[in-house]
């Protein structure tokens, strides 16, 4: 008899039924991918607001808003893009009338434009966490909102401009960034506003959020998410810039060996309203800085206290039981220094720059000082 027909008597014997190699179907991927979206599905519009900074600063002149959109190869892939341009300057020269007009161009983009997905923004890496933070707290939606630059120009080998654009655009587009507040787009890391800072003069991955660390990445899949910010931002905030004619000014003082307490006197009477104190740790002062204080709460100036370690917070204490700006019995003050004590408050973990914006914005709705210490406990 034939081996075939033997392995047949047999089959029909045990009753086997031979199946066909690798016959079970694979699990889905469940995974949400923002890689590029299938061709039957209508890509999503977003707006690049461009306002200057390296990423644009080509030798000989700078880079439009479109010839950034059109630097980026593969673009049209993920998104439909839509270019405009705000200003086109170096990031320092930026005014704050201009980030006030920023913030509601983008509030009127959102509201007369409803089926953007998100807008990108591009600022120039020296002050781009101000910015950033800035809209954090002044733009009232929950779509995203992308601030990216680079620390390179188009002029210069390893420009990675182009890269920081394109993947800004693929956050803006995702559906996963929505509610989390502005984020910060470079060197494939997404970052918070308000937890950015840039700890690098010339490195690419110089926008840290240090202890906290990122809120997600963007790589040739997806964009992919790890957490959410709970402090209060965005369509949370109570701060409203539509009729804000100009911002109050805040200056900032740094503590140091011996520091004079005549700058502050001197910011106060070139009519700051607020001062913020980058301390170098937990908020001690030094040298007669603790009478340039009390002149400043005396006069009715806010002063918030700060660190500028890039970590930790200053704590706040119960209303009205602060230490005394100055070396004086408490008995002996007078009522208006007593009353200065509510003036001083504590900038929670946010650095001086941030905290300076947030005083700026606090102060445009109230001057008393427990509403301004909420504020900074809340944002």
């Amino acid at each position: 008899m034939r081996p075939t027909t033997l392995l047949s008597l047999l089959v029909l014997t045990l009753g086997l039924v031979p199946q066909p190699a690798f016959s079970q179907t694979a699990p889905a991927d469940t995974r949400q991918s923002t890689a590029a979206p299938h061709p039957s599905t209508p890509l999503p519009r977003v707006r690049l607001v461009a306002t200057g900074g390296t990423i644009s600063n080509k030798t000989g002149g700078r880079l439009t808003a479109e010839e950034l959109v059109a630097s980026m190869p593969g673009l049209d892939r993920y998104v439909v893009p839509e270019a405009e341009q705000f200003a086109n300057t170096v990031s320092s020269s930026l005014t704050l009338a201009q980030w006030l007009d920023l913030a509601r161009r983008i509030n009127t983009l959102i509201v007369e434009e409803p089926d953007l997905a998100g807008i990108v923004v591009t600022s120039g890496t020296d002050t781009l966490e101000e910015t950033a933070y800035f809209l954090d707290l002044t733009v009232r939606s929950d779509k995203p909102v992308v601030v990216v630059g680079s620390m390179r120009n188009p002029s210069t080998l390893g420009y990675e401009g182009a890269a920081n654009l394109l993947e800004g655009f693929r956050v803006a587009s995702s559906p996963e960034a929505r509610g989390k507040g502005v984020l910060v787009v470079l060197n494939d890391e997404i970052n918070s506003a308000r937890e950015v800072t840039k700890t690098d003069a010339l490195r690419l991955n110089t926008f840290q959020s240090r202890g906290y660390g990122v809120l997600g990445v963007v790589d040739s899949d997806r964009v992919v998410f790890y957490r959410s910010v709970v402090k209060r931002h965005t369509a949370a905030s109570e701060f409203d810039v539509t009729r804000v004619a100009e911002l109050p000014r805040v200056d900032i003082v740094m503590t140091y060996q011996g520091a004079s307490g005549d700058i502050i006197k001197a910011m106060v009477d070139q009519g700051a309203k607020g001062i913020v104190l980058a301390t170098a740790g937990a908020g001690a002062t030094s040298g007669t800085q603790p009478e340039g204080i009390q002149y400043a709460v005396e006069k009715g100036v806010i002063v918030v206290t700060s660190t500028r370690t890039g970590s930790g917070r200053i704590a706040a204490r119960p209303r009205g039981t602060q230490p005394p700006p100055a070396t004086s019995n408490d008995d002996s003050r007078p009522p208006a220094t007593r009353a200065g004590l509510d003036r001083r408050i504590a900038a929670e973990d946010l650095a001086p720059v941030k905290a300076r914006i947030l005083l700026m914005l606090a102060l445009t709705r109230t001057s008393d000082g427990a509403e301004i210490q909420r504020m900074f406990t809340e944002y």
